[in-house]
């Protein structure tokens, strides 16, 4: 179930990297790696297919040690969705994470008084 929550998460994490920089898949399955993405081949290439085929994302072709490797950079379709899904990122963050903490969402247990009950009984 995480993993599914997590692909749109990967989608925008690719376009960030591909707006930096030109990126190949290997090199994207690493970085995905170092922030505890473990994703196969079989995954990460569809994504960019995908990416590139609704237009996010365009390929280039080059050829590195005698070999064609695909090269992924961002598109201005790719940068402007890139920008609405981190205002909406932020926006859930602040929601989510941020708004209260975890002990604003609890209910004093019954029995046991609050700071402010205490308070007033002294």
């Amino acid at each position: 179930m995480l993993r599914g929550f997590f692909l749109g998460f990967i989608k925008i994490h690719i376009l960030h990297h591909a707006g930096e920089e030109p990126l190949y898949g290997l090199s994207l399955i690493e970085e995905l790696r170092r922030h505890g993405y473990r994703l196969s081949p079989g995954t990460v290439y569809p994504i960019l297919h995908g990416l590139t085929e609704d237009g996010y994302l365009r390929r280039e072709d080059r050829v590195v040690d005698g070999k064609v490797r695909k090269y992924y950079s961002i598109t201005a379709p790719g940068r402007r969705a890139l920008a609405q899904s981190q205002r909406q990122i932020a926006e859930l963050v602040r929601e989510v994470i941020d708004h209260r903490s975890p002990r604003a969402h609890r209910r004093p247990r019954a029995g046991r008084r609050t700071r402010a009950k205490r308070k007033r009984a002294s």
